[in-house]
C-alpha cells in the first residue's frame, strides 16, 4: 500500500513535498500521531478559547475518547520514541489534568481518560 505523506515544508508556497508513507521514519509516524491526538483532545476540552467552559467546542465525552487513545499509543510506543517521549508524556498529562478541571463530577484517581494505560494523574 503506497501513500503520500505530506511534509511541513512547501518549496514554491503553493505544492507540499510529499513522501511516500513507506519512506517516513515509525516515530515520526507516531509523533505525528499523537501530536494529532492532542491537538483534538485540547480543542474538545475548549482549550482554543479564552474561556473553555463555554466553548461551543466542549465536549467531554469526545475528549475522553481521544485522550484514551492518545494513551494507548503513548504507552505502546513509549521505547520508540527517544528524546520525544517526555515532552509527548507531559502533554498527555496536562490534557488528563484539564479533563479533571473541566468535569464537574472528576473521576476518581486512576478512573480518568486513558489512566488505565498510565496510572492515576493528580
Amino acid at each position: 500500500m503506497s501513500e503520500n505523506f505530506e511534509t511541513d515544508q512547501n518549496t514554491d508556497g503553493a505544492n507540499p513535498d510529499v513522501r511516500e508513507l513507506s519512506e517516513v521514519p515509525a516515530v515520526e509516524v507516531i509523533s505525528r500521531a499523537a501530536v494529532m491526538l492532542m491537538s483534538s483532545a485540547a480543542e474538545k476540552l475548549g482549550l482554543s478559547d479564552a474561556d473553555p467552559s463555554s466553548s461551543p467546542y466542549l465536549d467531554l465525552d469526545e475528549a475522553r475518547r481521544v485522550i484514551t487513545a492518545l494513551a494507548g499509543l503513548v504507552t505502546a510506543s513509549v521505547e520508540y520514541l527517544g528524546p520525544h517521549a517526555g515532552p509527548i508524556r507531559e502533554g498527555l498529562q496536562a490534557l488528563q489534568r484539564a479533563f479533571r478541571e473541566a468535569s464537574s463530577h472528576p473521576d476518581e484517581p486512576g478512573k480518568g481518560p486513558g489512566e488505565k494505560f498510565t496510572g492515576p494523574v493528580y
